[in-house]
């Protein structure tokens, strides 16, 4: 992995989520979530992950922060309103990476070496959900089309 690329990505990405943490205008720190979603996508490119950052970036990005967006558009009267910095959310968030980084380093498994396996492709595991798993891969198709169909009756039942 190259490391200049890493320390690129690492600092956009911990700007984004300190961004999205502090930041009183919601719309704003919503888009700075969907920025820290990238960044943590492009550390799983880095890395060989490919398919967990595809992942990431079509469920993450391509849903939920679109729907945390959408969610503040729709719900949201006082949107121009900015109130300053939010010295909780840095608060919080600090704390948070202090005990992340603490538990990180007082781990034991950090000196043993990762076994070797074989690498899991895109492709074997598209292969896997189109032959051993089709049926609960249509199941969850239908439970989210069934999902979709129904927040858009809710919506239109709400506009008459």
């Amino acid at each position: 992995m190259n490391s200049a690329a890493f320390i690129v990505t690492a600092i956009f990405t911990v700007a984004a989520a300190l961004a999205a943490a502090t930041l009183r205008n919601l719309m704003h720190a919503a888009l700075s979530f969907a920025a820290a979603f990238v960044g943590i996508a492009a550390l799983f490119f880095l890395l060989g992950a490919e398919f967990v950052g595809l992942a990431l970036v079509f469920i993450y990005i391509g849903a939920v922060a679109v729907l945390v967006v959408f969610t503040i558009l729709l719900t949201r009267r006082d949107v121009g309103k900015d109130r300053g910095f939010n010295w909780g959310g840095a608060t919080v968030a600090v704390a948070v990476f202090a005990c992340l980084t603490w538990s990180i380093l007082k781990t034991q498994s950090l000196a043993i070496g990762a076994p070797h396996i074989a690498t899991l492709t895109v492709k074997r595991i598209g292969a896997a959900l189109m032959t051993t798993y089709v049926w609960p891969l249509q199941c969850v198709g239908i439970l989210l089309t069934a999902a979709l169909i129904g927040a858009l009756i809710l919506v239109m039942e709400e506009r008459r």
